[in-house]
């Protein structure tokens, strides 16, 4: 088939053999070939363009993180699972989901950490980073007999995103506010006015009122908007004070 679309073939006899070109068959081969580039070498150059561009880029990052020590918390039970800790004056999480992509990268040096849950007294302990170590931090959380607790009571669920979020009461530490919510997590307050306050570094600070009346259900709900670091307030974000104070 030529160009038009006539299809043709030649017949040549060799040696008492017939031989049959068809043209079309040929063609059509040479259609279904890949198209080589001509200029082999760009593939090669732009590989080589993208790594020194981006490798510039990560090596102070990669420098970092081969001088950084490492924590990894140890608790016993849930209570020490489920305390907030703070690390020189700033919020980081509640105990058991700090490993993985939450893990605790530290520049080395002395570091101050604060492990709080209600009902028990702060764990408060000095730490001394050294590079590239993994330092492994026990806690053991004790209960405060100091405290006291209202005989009347009502009872106060939270709904929070993100629920690693650090829920205070009235200026208190409460917990995290997925172990203050679902069907079977509340708190227990006094009736009256109370003031809530739902903070998380990098999100703006959730506060909210409430009037609770004995016996009384009531649920805090919301979504945590994304904020700055500097927005952080005082309740998580002690570090402020401390500079504040000098």
């Amino acid at each position: 088939m030529d160009y038009y679309g006539r299809k043709f073939a030649s017949t040549y006899t060799v040696g008492g053999v017939e031989l049959t070109l068809d043209f079309e068959k040929k063609e059509r081969d040479m259609l279904n070939q890949p198209a080589v580039p001509k200029h082999r070498w760009i593939g090669p150059l732009a590989i080589l363009a993208l790594y020194f561009t981006f490798v510039p880029m990560f090596s102070p990052l990669a420098a970092q993180t081969t001088i950084m020590g490492e924590l990894k918390f140890k608790g016993a039970s849930k209570v020490e699972k489920t305390s907030g800790v703070w690390i020189d004056g700033l919020y980081v999480g509640y105990l058991s989901e700090l490993w993985g992509p939450k893990r605790i990268l530290l520049l080395p040096g002395d570091h101050e950490m604060v492990v709080r849950q209600a009902g028990y007294k702060d764990f408060t302990e000095k730490l001394t980073v050294e590079p590239k170590e993994l330092l492994l931090v026990p806690v053991k959380m004790q209960r405060d007999e100091e405290q006291t607790y209202p005989k009347v009571t009502a009872e106060l669920k939270v709904d929070i995103q993100p629920d690693r979020a650090a829920v205070f009461v009235d200026d208190r530490f409460l917990g995290h506010a997925g172990e203050l919510g679902g069907a079977f997590h509340s708190m227990t307050l006094s009736p009256g006015a109370h003031r809530v306050k739902v903070e998380l570094p990098g999100y703006q600070t959730f506060e909210s009122d409430v009037n609770l009346v004995a016996g009384q259900k009531s649920v805090v709900k919301t979504k945590l908007e994304k904020g700055s670091i500097h927005q952080a307030d005082a309740l998580i974000d002690q570090s402020s004070e401390t500079e504040h104070d000098k």
